[in-house]
């Protein structure tokens, strides 16, 4: 079923997008990828594997997640 709140992005425009990752990443490639993408969704993608897919967040969704990462809600998710 298809929300029609989410804004839709085209496999072209995922393919030209700008991809960034943060600076904290290692050269090993262990880290995740984000884009702005036109129409106002924010790209997620995985850089070891940016072929396996994208998930798309609206910029609300986003802002909250990196809210709670500020916060520290997620850090158990990144302990050893």
């Amino acid at each position: 079923m298809t929300n029609p709140l989410r804004p839709r992005s085209t496999s072209e425009e995922l393919d030209t997008a700008t991809w960034r990752k943060s600076s904290f990443s290692n050269d090993q490639g262990q880290c995740v990828e984000t884009a702005a993408l036109s129409d106002g969704t924010v790209a997620v993608r995985n850089s070891n594997r940016p072929d396996a897919g994208v998930v798309l967040f609206t910029r609300a969704e986003m802002a909250a997640w990196i809210n709670g990462c500020k916060a520290g809600e997620f850090d158990d998710l990144a302990r050893g």
